[in-house]
């Protein structure tokens, strides 16, 4: 794609114009944020930038065990590897929305990377003018890495309305978080109190 866009925007398809705006305004973030995000995407080594004869922005995989001479580009790149890069560079945004919402990460993406995600998501949020951070999901693994304060449930009832209950409020689930039983553990075990989790 040719063009630029400083943001991302909600269904994430403007991808390679968020790497070319960050590249071209932030060289030298642009480097440090491919640098930082090849040691969260497993099996990858370095990701580096490259210009196509025709002046697109190329990004280089290089995967532990081919080495230098032998990058793959992002279409050769698992689905759920280009999801991970896309919500780490969403969370390089300078600027982000005040609301950033994400519906069920966990598809696609490698069940051992849902915590890593969460955890990065909890300080994106965190950080100074940080967004407020909503996600849906139906994974205990991605709940796994948040407390109860952070867990919210919704449960449609008979009448076709839905109820929202934060899980810190349940007097059970506080109190088995406390022991050490994480979070996705108390759901999968259907402490929530909701029918089907």
């Amino acid at each position: 794609m040719s063009g630029a866009d400083p943001h991302l925007n909600r269904r994430g398809d403007n991808l390679a114009k968020y790497l070319q705006f960050i590249e071209r305004e932030r060289p030298a973030g642009f480097k440090a944020m491919l640098d930082w995000i090849a040691t969260k995407i497993p099996g990858i080594e370095k990701i580096r930038s490259a210009r196509a004869p025709d002046g697109r922005l190329l990004l280089e995989f290089h995967a532990k065990g081919y080495g230098d001479e032998l990058p793959f580009y992002q279409q050769d790149m698992s689905d759920g590897s280009l999801k991970l890069l896309a919500y780490l560079l969403l969370m390089e945004d300078p600027d982000p929305a005040p609301l950033v919402g994400i519906e069920e990460p966990e598809n696609g993406l490698h069940h051992q990377l849902l915590s890593l995600l969460a955890h990065e998501l909890q300080a994106f949020a965190g950080k100074a003018r940080g967004p407020q951070v909503l996600v849906t999901t139906h994974s205990p693994n991605f709940v796994d890495a948040l407390t109860p304060s952070e867990v919210w449930i919704l449960d449609k009832g008979d009448n076709g309305y839905s109820s929202i209950t934060r899980a810190a409020d349940l007097p059970t689930v506080q109190s088995l978080y406390e022991e050490g039983i994480p979070m996705g553990s108390l759901w999968y075990s259907n402490h929530f109190g909701i029918g089907n989790p």
